[in-house]
């Protein structure tokens, strides 16, 4: 039935009112489960979402798979562009990391544009009508770009989307370009699952959390869904995933708390998340379900389903180590030097064996010189440098701390600035320099020869090698103190199979601890197996000697002191050898008796 101008006129003003009333009365979105459209029936979570967007102009949302994100912003947008007025047209402008996730989004927002009742006037324009870029005859636009410099070139958003941002491979300089873009007023939607440290979406968020930007955080989780967590539990456990593959070592009556009897839409979350510092974790048979889906893999399910940064990356150093070197080894510098660029934790030791890693960089480059060293005796960070320097004066800084603390330094030499600060080192006289191939035993040894090799090691020929004898020093409770270093850590991932920072992040402090762990490690455990060698040889040779009264008058080294005869004969003992000895011992030197 047709409305009266005037019912028009008030429906049309509870739209531009009420958006949850909105999306919910005149859009309808597809269910995979019934095979069918349905009503766009939003949860309290949603609802919440989609009044932040109409109330702040930057939001950020930390969403789980299948949360209906994308499909809720997206139904938002199309009430944004059909209540447009032409005088003040919108232009939403959909970035993601690849064309066809930007473009698929795009294509959620026409289906819902589409579905608005014709007394609201507003149709598609046939001046640009594709799945990229299309208009509305009220002279909104909407276009979907994938991530790239030219991405923003000869088009001015009033809306910035950006769909998984985690995932996307970019920059500072294009993030400071798409808010640059918004100068004059806008609003930006951030919207993804966590990947781990990335350098746009987690920075963001982490910077949102501690106020230094204006972003409104919305936080969704499954577990207060009520599509997901009708038959909610939570499970006492260190391990949701082996507790679902090992049901058998656990009590259930000792560490459940069902709360399946209870409406998800009247459920105290507030409660609920007080017994996670308890140490529950949330559970259901969807989440077992997507759990399963996901192969059990921890890191997709952290990713996927939990909304946790950490672990959800392809992070070179597992987690759980990264949380256990924060809560127990991270500390505040005791002193610090060269307006704050060197951090000391101890002061040298007598007789310790120290080691240090250096890493050059030119010093005007976005890359750091950085050098750690290491108490290899207590396998312990005592100190650390970063900062930007050219090479010979990282090597005038180097020789004076790694004098103080007669350190063994090793340099990466790979692409040539490692040998500047290698060769102004040697010019100055410090010898305990690290030299591919040298013979561990007679590291401390000076070698003439050796000065005609350039003293470094080539950290790129040997990566691999170096970031395993890293990864596994962590695990085995070595002492890293600097949060600077545990901050490259959580942006330190694979990339194609290769550890390496990601984009716009650095790994230079990883870079100088992880070379001076590695030639710790077979340096100094070489040579201190040489010398435990050496050592039980020795021993091996030493006779243990009773002590003889009279030396004199009981030993003869012409023939030996023989024992008492246990069947009562008498042995001659002493004095000089009688015919006789010489007939009864003749075989011992090949004669016949």
């Amino acid at each position: 039935m047709a409305l009266t101008r005037e019912k028009v006129l008030l429906e049309y003003a509870k739209i531009v009112k009420d958006t949850p009333y909105a999306l919910k009365t005149y859009l309808q979105t597809y269910d995979n489960t019934q095979s069918m459209y349905v009503p766009l029936d939003l949860f309290p979570d949603q609802e919440h979402l989609i009044n932040d967007y109409d109330n702040f102009e930057e939001n950020i949302a930390l969403k789980y798979r299948q949360a209906g994100v994308s499909t809720v912003t997206a139904a938002w947008a199309s009430k944004k562009l059909v209540t447009a007025q032409k005088k003040k047209p919108e232009k939403i402008l959909i970035i993601a990391n690849k064309l066809d996730t930007s473009m698929e989004f795009a294509n959620k927002v026409r289906s819902f544009v589409d579905q608005w009742p014709d007394w609201l006037g507003v149709k598609f324009s046939q001046e640009k009508n594709s799945q990229r870029h299309f208009k509305l005859t009220n002279g909104c636009e909407v276009k979907a770009v994938a991530t790239s410099k030219d991405a923003l070139r000869g088009y001015t958003p009033t809306i910035l989307i950006f769909d998984e941002a985690a995932f996307i491979e970019a920059d500072d300089d294009f993030w400071s370009a798409c808010m640059a873009s918004l100068s004059t007023g806008g609003k930006v939607i951030v919207i993804s699952t966590p990947n781990g440290f990335d350098p746009i979406y987690y920075t963001i968020y982490e910077q949102a959390v501690r106020k230094m930007n204006d972003f409104k955080i919305t936080e969704m989780y499954w577990y207060r869904d009520p599509r997901y967590a009708k038959d909610l539990k939570l499970i006492k456990t260190k391990d949701i995933v082996h507790y679902m593959l090992n049901r058998e070592d656990y009590d259930d009556s000792k560490i459940i708390i069902d709360y399946s009897y209870l409406d998800p839409m009247t459920r105290d979350f507030e409660e609920i998340k007080e017994r996670f510092i308890e140490g529950y974790k949330p559970y259901s048979s969807w989440f077992e379900n997507m759990a399963k889906k996901l192969k059990f893999d921890r890191r997709k399910i952290s990713q996927e389903l939990e909304c946790n940064f950490l672990g959800s990356g392809d992070n070179v150093i597992p987690p759980e180590t990264v949380e256990m070197i924060k809560e127990n080894y991270i500390r505040d510098p005791e002193n610090k030097f060269m307006g704050g660029a060197l951090w000391q934790w101890k002061e040298p030791i007598e007789g310790h064996k120290y080691i240090m890693g250096i890493d050059v960089s030119r010093g005007d480059s976005e890359d750091f010189t950085t050098f750690s060293i290491v108490d290899f005796d207590e396998r312990e960070q005592v100190l650390e440098y970063l900062g930007k320097i050219p090479p010979d004066v990282a090597a005038e800084v180097a020789f004076k701390w790694a004098t103080m603390y007669n350190a063994f330094v090793v340099i990466d030499i790979t692409g040539g600035m490692g040998v500047s600060t290698s060769r102004k080192l040697q010019e100055m006289g410090y010898q305990s320099l690290y030299v591919e191939g040298m013979n561990a035993a007679d590291k401390w040894k000076y070698n003439p020869k050796l000065q005609e090799k350039i003293p470094g090691l080539n950290f790129n020929s040997k990566r691999v090698q170096i970031v395993a004898a890293f990864e596994e020093a962590l695990r085995h409770n070595f002492q890293l103190r600097s949060v600077r270093c545990l901050n490259e850590l959580n942006t330190f991932v694979y990339i194609n199979g290769r550890p390496d920072h990601q984009k716009g992040q650095h790994d230079d402090l990883i870079m100088a601890l992880a070379m001076a762990i590695y030639v710790g490690e077979n340096s100094f455990s070489s040579l201190e197996k040489v010398t435990e060698q050496t050592k039980a040889m020795v021993e091996s040779w030493t006779v243990n000697e009773n002590p003889v009264k009279n030396p004199v008058g009981n030993f003869n080294p012409g023939v030996p002191t023989m024992p008492a005869d246990p069947y009562g004969n008498q042995h001659r003992m002493g004095g000089n050898p009688s015919r006789s000895d010489y007939q009864d011992y003749l075989w011992l030197f090949g004669g016949r008796r």
